[in-house]
């Protein structure tokens, strides 16, 4: 089961296994990540999953489908690193992927 890390903006972090096939606001959730709230369930509509992919795993995220691009316009503070976690799909080879969760939702 592939490990992700959760770190918030003061450094706190918790380290949750993920499900291969669940997506990365799904393993938060299940393992009551704050900030990451995912009110859409995961349909990306909503955007209270967004996150920061640490800079070391971008090149290992599939690019942002537009439907993400379009929503994270109702983000705070996006950067080119942001995200839908909703959209990110947990496989083997994201096994210590760091999630970097922003100051505000």
């Amino acid at each position: 089961m592939p490990i992700i890390r959760f770190i918030q903006p003061d450094g706190d972090e918790t380290v949750a296994t993920a499900n291969i096939g669940e997506t990365v606001m799904q393993t938060a959730v299940s393992h009551q990540v704050p900030g990451i709230l995912g009110d859409c369930g995961g349909s990306c509509s909503c955007a209270t999953c967004h996150a920061y992919v640490d800079e070391a795993w971008v090149s290992h995220m599939p690019p942002a489908e537009s439907y993400e691009i379009d929503m994270l316009t109702c983000a705070m503070d996006v950067r080119e690193n942001s995200r839908l976690t909703c959209q990110i799909n947990i496989t083997p080879e994201l096994d210590g992927l760091v999630i970097r969760l922003p100051s505000e939702a």
